[in-house]
């Protein structure tokens, strides 16, 4: 099979189209042959092995996992002998290492059914961004009917449906990006939409029950500044590829954590780890015409991921990039 190999860290060159054996299913594993997939900050971030520190965790000199990519889209083409739910020729959506390739393996927990009415370019814009907006509203930040959020970074993969989801549950969501995504957001259901480059929402405004950052462009203090007393913040910024960071948005993240146990306001970070429940839960949204996944760019095939992966580096995309496999 074709797949997007990496040998070492670097810039989007690193990375080639390589023939490797077909996976095979073992245990609770599904095999999937992919339709579509998509691109994440986390792809750049293995990419580049930045911030540095993170390569304790990705590989010290070289990534351990040789096929990049995470989203995917398509259907079971054979499980192994302890899957109960997927069956070959299903139609799913998931999230496993490995997934810029023809065919990933991936334990059927991280795996769901598709969606009815989305495509698979849809569908592989689900998982990552939606597992973590999901997560990072229900779970951490415990979003509530009639409370205000406030979504730093609106524009993204993960803001494009955290805004949508967040309407969902009745809260009344403010959206910080760029003039030229205002539209958008404002048609994701936002309340309220601020420019970053015109006001500062850290100083000006109301203050908010939650604040979602998913940027790391802005200081603990200025984050918090715009909560609530007892307001909570949920820190998940994937920040932006400049290269050669110790920290990066780690930074950000870890002085959270040290902080948190010092105040009265939640400052709080999290994994998003892919279930089957959230997939499901993510299905559910989608299939009640609650959450759209929404489409910068679409390419049309493996050999493009370097790419696609390039232009979300360099253009600041708006929601998600997708290649067709």
């Amino acid at each position: 099979m074709k797949a997007i190999a990496q040998d070492r860290y670097g810039s989007p060159d690193v990375l080639e189209v390589r023939e490797f054996d077909k996976p095979e299913p073992v245990g609770s594993e599904v095999l999937v042959r992919v339709h579509a997939v998509s691109v994440n900050a986390y792809d750049w971030h293995l990419m580049r092995g930045d911030p540095y520190l993170a390569r304790l965790s990705f590989g010290a000199v070289r990534p351990k996992v040789r096929i990049r990519g995470r989203d995917f889209a398509g259907r079971v083409e054979a499980v192994g002998p302890d899957v109960r739910q997927l069956r070959p020729g299903d139609e799913v959506f998931g999230e496993a290492d490995g997934a810029f390739a023809e065919y990933v393996c991936a334990p059927e927990a991280a795996v769901s059914a598709k969606p009815a009415g989305l495509t698979f370019e849809q569908a592989a814009a689900l998982p990552l961004a939606g597992n973590t907006a999901l997560i990072g509203l229900r779970d951490v930040g415990r979003l509530a009917s009639g409370q205000r959020l406030l979504v730093n970074g609106a524009s993204g993969g993960v803001g494009t449906l955290t805004v949508q989801i967040a309407k969902s549950y009745g809260a009344e969501v403010t959206a910080v990006c760029s003039a030229r995504n205002a539209e958008l957001v404002r048609s994701l259901g936002a309340d309220r939409v601020i420019d970053y480059a015109e006001e500062d929402f850290t100083r000006e405004g109301p203050r908010y029950d939650v604040v979602f950052d998913l940027v790391a462009n802005r200081s603990l203090s200025d984050l918090r500044r715009a909560l609530t007393p007892t307001g909570t913040l949920v820190l998940s910024g994937g920040g932006v590829s400049e290269g050669g960071s110790l920290f990066g948005p780690m930074s950000l993240t870890l002085k959270g954590q040290a902080l948190s146990r010092f105040v009265g306001q939640r400052v709080l970070t999290f994994f998003a780890q892919p279930t089957g429940e959230n997939l499901a839960a993510l299905r559910e949204l989608a299939e009640s015409g609650k959450l759209a996944p929404v489409i910068d760019r679409t390419y049309g095939s493996l050999s493009e991921i370097p790419d696609a992966i390039r232009y979300m580096e360099i253009e600041h995309t708006r929601a998600k990039v997708v290649i067709t496999v």
